[in-house]
């Protein structure tokens, strides 16, 4: 009797049928920063019996490769304090060529200098590093923790690595909004590109987000002034609508979470630290795979199942003194 192969589950298509060929692995809750926009100062970590170990994490991440995920990004919290994030790495980037196209990672620079070797070694060829500011005061005001010259040394030893780097930059009034001119023009000399962001209503933190929320129009006007922004056809995998900038080599990317919804063409879903799949990042509704990973369960079935509950879109708002989309932070979802 010939055995019968199993049958290959069905590619990733949520119920509004977007395809889902990008995963978000969070690899920690855990940051090495406090950043205001993002967590708060005393933050409350899950415990290690709630999180995936490394090998399950790589098991999911093979899984959803098998089902037609093209992407995979690593985030966090801060994916490089993950202890054993080089077998992850090592694991995943083996996946490339067989399925997957590329494995990315988003970090804050803090310890990269001394896994950059590792990233590229691994299969990695272009990473995310969170700079809000070149300025060291401010870096340091709104990490709370964090100094500018280590994330900079980081950057710099990604690049001898021959890593691509881009730099992702919260928009903050009143905190940061005179710094996009100085970034570019740094960005220029080092040959990283740069991606404005909008901040998130995502967690309680000390402060009224309202009061550093920025739309990305008028965080932009500044530059507007002085040079011609052009939009080009360039696509990542991420949200970000991307602009060729008149006298400069840098490429600017621009993500609008509340000025200008990108939820239409959405093809990502998050794995957290626990396990669980988030439809989406402005909602609550989970769909949790750890029990059935330990147990040999459906995991498929629930996969299916967290795609079919993923909805149209999130509703992001920033008033004053308005509750946050969702309680948890985004460092428990993945950036």
């Amino acid at each position: 009797m010939v055995a019968l192969s199993p049958p290959i589950p069905a590619a990733l298509t949520d119920g509004h049928g977007r395809r889902i060929d990008y995963l978000r692995l969070s690899v920690t809750d855990r940051c090495d920063l406090r950043c205001r926009y993002c967590m708060a100062e005393d933050m409350q970590f899950l415990p290690k019996s709630a999180v995936l170990s490394i090998e399950e994490m790589a098991d999911l991440a093979e899984r959803f490769v098998a089902r037609g995920v093209r992407r995979i990004r690593l985030t966090g919290g801060e994916p490089l304090v993950r202890r054993g994030i080089d077998t992850l790495a090592t694991r995943i980037g083996a996946l490339i060529g067989r399925g997957l196209d590329e494995l990315t990672l988003t970090t804050n620079a803090m310890r990269l200098s001394e896994h950059a070797e590792m990233l590229a070694a691994s299969g990695v060829r272009r990473i995310n590093v969170s700079l809000d500011t070149l300025d060291p005061a401010a870096f340091r005001h709104i990490t709370r923790v964090g100094t500018l010259e280590t994330a900079l040394d980081g950057i710099a030893a990604a690049r001898r690595a021959g890593l691509a780097v881009k730099i992702n930059m919260v928009a903050l009034a009143r905190l940061n909004e005179d710094q996009l001119l100085p970034m570019l023009d740094w960005c220029a000399a080092n040959g990283c590109d740069l991606t404005l962001i909008e901040t998130m209503p995502l967690g309680e933190i000390a402060e009224d987000r309202s009061d550093h929320y920025m739309p990305l129009h008028q965080f932009v006007a500044p530059l507007r002034t002085q040079r011609a922004l052009y939009p080009i056809d360039r696509r990542t995998g991420g949200p970000a609508r991307y602009f060729a900038i008149e006298d400069s080599p840098v490429t600017l990317g621009l993500i609008t979470p509340l000025s200008d919804n990108f939820c239409a063409s959405c093809n990502r879903i998050r794995l957290t630290v626990e396990g669980r799949i988030y439809m989406c990042l402005g909602q609550d509704d989970h769909v949790d795979l750890r029990i059935a990973l330990r147990e040999r369960g459906d995991v498929n079935g629930l996969i299916d199942r967290a795609l079919a509950g993923k909805p149209r879109a999130h509703d992001f708002r920033i008033e004053r003194k308005s509750q946050p989309a969702v309680a948890r932070h985004m460092s428990a979802t993945g950036g």
